[in-house]
């Protein structure tokens, strides 16, 4: 292998909502297979993982508390909140449980650089979160930025932006020399199968059943976008089937079938493209 085993990577996990399981298996994979990484880079349901892995938890802990956690206590709708703040929920229940999990965390304070990225609607481009530009934020507050999913959770405002989910980014603001060292990027992107359901619209609010059927729609729209070909060399694109990114109902196996998804893909692949990636690297150029 042209490359040593414990090589220093950036792992990028990019959006995913709910299927945030299969981050938890590429993290499992990049560490059996002995890379190093100082630096993570989470958007949407990704920067949950990294945030948890960032503050310290192991991975057996985080996948545990993935698979007993049931997502639907996140989830709640309210035509006020809706009309008032752009989402059917107000998200506070996610940043709630996030901020006891990190026991309260801020940026400076984590074991790792961890990068959040939210996309501002203000102005149409990124806001980052990280240890360098926003050190006393708590890192709860940022995931809840970057988990603004359209329509089902309420807009926020920081500062000047008013931050919608990340996922909705350019692929170059992802692709960021964020070690400042040149280390080689990985990008995770998850990609979901388009699937038929029966509509089951709701008996007395059915906008509320057209809204969600709205909004996975265009999250798996997102998903499926092309790799732009100046990107495509560290991109890897992890198949999660018909879960998507909105399934908050997602039960323990499926959780478990995303995990293994994350794992086997990372471990087929990761090796692959840095093979191509410090192959193409001057010589004495190698981490």
């Amino acid at each position: 292998m042209p490359f040593q085993t414990n090589a220093q990577i950036v792992p990028i996990f990019s959006g995913g909502g709910t299927r945030l399981s299969c981050y938890i298996g590429i993290l499992q994979a990049l560490n059996d297979m002995g890379f190093r990484f100082n630096h993570l880079v989470g958007v949407s349901g990704g920067s949950i993982v990294a945030s948890l892995y960032a503050a310290g938890w192991s991975l057996p802990d985080i996948k545990a508390l993935a698979l007993q956690t049931d997502f639907r206590q996140f989830w709640s709708f309210s035509f006020t909140s809706l009309l008032r703040s752009g989402g059917l929920c107000n998200g506070n229940r996610l940043e709630l449980w996030l901020d006891k999990q990190l026991q309260g965390a801020t940026f400076d304070s984590l074991n790792y650089d961890l990068h959040v990225l939210a996309t501002d609607i203000n102005g149409g481009g990124p806001v980052v979160f990280n240890k360098s530009l926003t050190p006393k934020l708590k890192v709860s507050k940022a995931v809840r930025f970057s988990m603004s999913i359209p329509l089902f959770f309420s807009f926020q405002a920081f500062e000047n932006h008013i931050m919608t989910d990340g996922v909705i980014l350019s692929e170059d603001a992802l692709h960021h020399d964020w070690s400042g060292a040149g280390l080689p990027l990985i990008c995770f992107r998850l990609k979901s199968d388009a699937e038929a359901r029966p509509l089951q619209p709701r008996r007395y609010f059915p906008l509320v059943s057209y809204l969600i059927m709205l909004t996975r729609t265009f999250m798996s729209a997102v998903s499926r976008e092309y790799v732009h070909a100046e990107h495509w060399h560290n991109t890897i694109v992890v198949n999660t089937g018909a879960v998507s990114s909105v399934d908050f109902a997602m039960n323990s196996e499926q959780k478990q079938m995303l995990y293994d998804a994350g794992y086997n893909t990372a471990s087929q692949i990761v090796p692959l493209k840095l093979a191509q990636l410090f192959a193409a690297k001057p010589q004495g150029a190698q981490a």
